[in-house]
């Protein structure tokens, strides 16, 4: 029998439009070395991992009528060419250049009637280093059963472990029939599974009418003379298009900041956020338009009681921030931030970055992928920009024997969320990911200098001496 899909995930399909695909992605950086690490290199990786994420190699097919959720079958015309592409930027590709190409793919939606993920392999970058990004949806990855294949893709040991091809067969294409029959079934023999259809399908329809009243209403208002009313600078309406910036700065910078301060590395990343924020709202015309605090969800990884403690399974749950924007003093903003997590710390349910990074297999692509969901799911509790901080491996990972160099989250944007910020701690470097709306936020730069400069007065209030080392101009770097 078929495995139907699940009604969150059917919720999260719900939610998506033209102006809010609902996919992850992330930029990796390898050093190719004498790997060898090209793009058929790369094909040949993934038929060799991909048996791991079978739901890889599925797609949706509806059901008749809507009886029932969409079911998950196999591609009968799967290929993995069509899956991994390459690209190239004019060499020396720089990092503003490595930045629109994300910004574009970021900006397309997934094929839903394919299999719901992309790889592509860019070249030309400067250094000859390499750049691998992977995107899909969220809808694939849950966790347990299936993980992001990015993290397949990766070893601990620059010998790669030639797993072999699977001998893989699609199953038969279920007939129209037997689909209606199956979800006649379901709804016998699981009453809820009907009532679950039916409110998916009416949150469909009613999603489709709101948004035709927002355009009309915000026609009708521009003819009125009035400005729309946002909670927010950065809770806009979204256009399909999108920005992209990606920052790398050193880990040991916020280990000292904590040292002296207190708190924890999230905390640090946070309050350098809620810096980068203040001074970035504060260069724009609209000034802080009255806003003291920006309310951010940071999703939270908590031990899952039915499961190992060293399982990927880790729940993740939705955590509430009030960013300190309106504080001058970057100590007492981060003083704040970490005083509004210290109830999570007191649960004895918090995972700690150290025993999050040592898990077996753990890759801050699934983590990343986990905390979108989450934000998505949580969208109705009003808060005005998603955070993913997921501490990485301090050591060196590889795809190919390929030294991967820096990595970078590319978080989706929610409707009206005109930001989303990723950020990955690996090998004695944390990497930032700012995702914008590209119509709502021209000016992402300047906030990436902002983040920078955050970082930098946490850092001067700690040492009060060194600045902050650059990373050697690396590819990633953020103007």
């Amino acid at each position: 029998m078929t495995e139907r899909l699940r009604p969150r995930d059917l919720a999260l399909l719900a939610t998506e439009s033209p102006s809010t695909p609902m996919h992850n992605a992330t930029v990796e950086i390898f050093d190719p070395g004498d790997s060898g690490f090209d793009h058929a290199r790369l094909v040949e990786l993934i038929a060799d991992r991909i048996a791991f994420v079978p739901r890889y190699r599925q797609r949706l097919q509806t059901v008749p009528g809507r009886l029932a959720n969409p079911v998950w079958v196999d591609d009968p015309d799967f290929e993995i060419g069509y899956h991994v592409r390459r690209s190239a930027l004019p060499r020396p590709g720089d990092h503003r250049q490595l930045r629109e190409l994300v910004a574009r793919i970021a900006s397309r939606p997934l094929d839903r009637t394919r299999p719901l993920w992309e790889i592509y392999f860019v070249e030309g970058l400067e250094g000859g280093r390499v750049a691998v990004l992977t995107k899909s949806h969220q809808i694939l990855v849950d966790g347990r059963e299936t993980v992001d294949i990015g993290q397949v893709l990766l070893d601990t040991s620059a010998e790669a472990r030639d797993l072999g091809h699977d001998e893989w067969r699609p199953r038969g294409r279920p007939t129209a029939l037997g689909l209606a029959l199956d979800a006649l079934s379901d709804s016998v023999e699981h009453p809820m599974t009907a009532v679950q259809t039916v409110r998916a399908n009416a949150q469909s329809a009613t999603r489709g009418v709101t948004a035709l009243a927002h355009r009309v209403g915000g026609v009708a208002g521009a003819l009125a003379g009035r400005s729309p009313v946002h909670g927010s600078p950065i809770n806009r309406p979204l256009s399909q298009q999108r920005r992209y910036l990606a920052i790398p700065t050193e880990l040991e910078v916020y280990k000292r900041i904590r040292t002296v301060h207190g708190g924890t590395i999230n905390d640090v990343v946070l309050a350098t956020i809620a810096g980068a924020l203040r001074g970035w709202l504060m260069t724009r015309t609209e000034s802080m338009a009255g806003v003291r605090t920006i309310r951010a969800m940071v999703p939270m990884s908590v031990i899952d009681d039915d499961l190992e403690a060293t399982s990927l399974g880790t729940q993740v749950a939705g955590h509430l921030v009030n960013l300190p924007i309106s504080e001058a003093s970057a100590v007492v903003r981060l003083h704040q931030v970490s005083y509004s997590f210290q109830a999570h710390k007191e649960t004895g349910r918090a995972v700690s970055a150290r025993r999050l990074a040592g898990i077996a297999g753990f890759a801050p692509t699934t983590f990343h992928a986990l905390g979108s969901r989450v934000a998505a799911e949580e969208a109705r509790r009003g808060f005005h920009l998603s955070v993913t901080n997921v501490p990485g491996p301090q050591f060196p990972l590889y795809a190919a024997g390929a030294e991967m160099l820096e990595t970078y989250p590319v978080q989706p944007l929610l409707p009206e969320h005109t930001l989303a910020v990723g950020v990955t701690s690996y090998n004695g470097g944390v990497f930032y990911g700012i995702t914008a709306d590209r119509d709502a936020v021209p000016d992402v730069d300047t906030l990436g200098q902002c983040l920078l400069e955050s970082l930098d007065e946490l850092a001067e209030s700690a040492s009060g001496a060194r600045k902050r080392a650059p990373r050697g101009r690396r590819t990633g770097e953020g103007s």
